[in-house]
């Protein structure tokens, strides 16, 4: 319980506070959308930025840690997929858009304040190496597919979609932060005090921002029809994807803090991206949409169960 009082419901009180004051029209709808490109075209990029020019690469990048993540959220796009393909008898396009949403947790603004609040900010090292290749990855994956699915009889070729791909990532202001971050890191540069004194201020608004513009937008999402197919995402994305990362966490043997990281990223509802990418291609929206409304619901307890069980 004393997680729950301590860890989780202040997170899901400034997604409360978001929600209920757009809900009631305190807050307009286009003031949560100015809330919402600060926060995921500024703050976390300045906050990613941040974070990885200022870690340990030698020790914080574990092979292992990155491996079990990332193998448990690609099995889980395989499934969400496949399913939608064959068990659902979905088109190709939707069947990818379905399974990002299973592939894409909401690392950044549930992850890393639920963890931080958990186990403090020396146990974000682990999230931050998640974070730092996750929107590659996820976006990768995701536009690689969908531009494969898009392609077939239509002569697209391997270099066009290789194209599409590498334009997509590189409009991505997470991924440009990112990639600033390794480049500082790497090159051992030091911002001047009065630029790092004005980045941390930025910073500090990062999670607070986006958890209130996440709790304002899911206002505008509504659960309707597609049930099998929302309880197959919600349920891949809540318990599945944890429980492969529990389960190859342990057979590597991670450290206590990488594993504590792996699983409770892993263990996060769908983020607000799901519904981006499947608005992206205009497939899939209703059941991307469902997902992260019920998903971010139903993690308040399902987060508090793995809390109780992470060592």
């Amino acid at each position: 319980m004393q997680a729950l009082l301590d860890v989780i419901l202040p997170v899901f009180f400034v997604i409360g506070a978001g929600y209920i004051a757009v809900w009631r029209g305190w807050f307009p709808d286009s003031a949560v959308e100015g809330l919402l490109k600060y926060s995921q075209n500024f703050a976390i990029p300045a906050l990613l930025f941040s974070a990885i020019s200022r870690l340990d690469l030698a020790t914080t990048f574990d092979a292992k840690l990155l491996a079990a993540f990332y193998t448990g959220a690609f099995s889980c796009f395989l499934i969400g997929l496949l399913a939608a393909r064959y068990g659902f008898k979905r088109d190709w396009e939707e069947a990818v858009a379905v399974g990002f949403v299973c592939l894409f947790s909401n690392s950044i603004m549930l992850g890393l304040p639920i963890t931080e609040r958990a186990y403090g900010v020396e146990g974000l090292a682990g999230n931050f190496a998640i974070v730092s290749i996750h929107s590659p990855f996820c976006y990768g994956l995701g536009i690689t597919a969908m531009e494969i699915a898009r392609a077939r009889g239509t002569g697209g070729t391997p270099a066009s979609t290789a194209a599409k791909v590498l334009r997509a990532m590189f409009r991505n202001a997470l991924v440009l932060g990112i990639l600033a971050g390794f480049a500082t890191n790497l090159a051992g540069l030091s911002l001047p005090s009065f630029a790092a004194d004005g980045l941390s201020l930025i910073v500090r608004s990062a999670l607070p921002v986006a958890l209130f513009a996440l709790g304002g937008v899911i206002v505008r999402y509504r659960p309707q029809g597609d049930a099998k197919i929302i309880a197959l995402t919600v349920s891949v994305s809540l318990l599945v994807h944890p429980a492969i990362v529990w389960s190859l966490g342990s057979f590597l043997a991670l450290p206590t803090d990488h594993f504590r990281s792996a699983v409770l990223t892993s263990a996060m509802a769908p983020g607000v991206n799901s519904y981006v990418f499947a608005s992206m291609y205009g497939t899939g929206r209703r059941v991307a949409a469902s997902t992260v409304l019920i998903g971010t619901a139903l993690s308040l307890i399902t987060v508090w169960s793995w809390l109780h069980v992470i060592p």
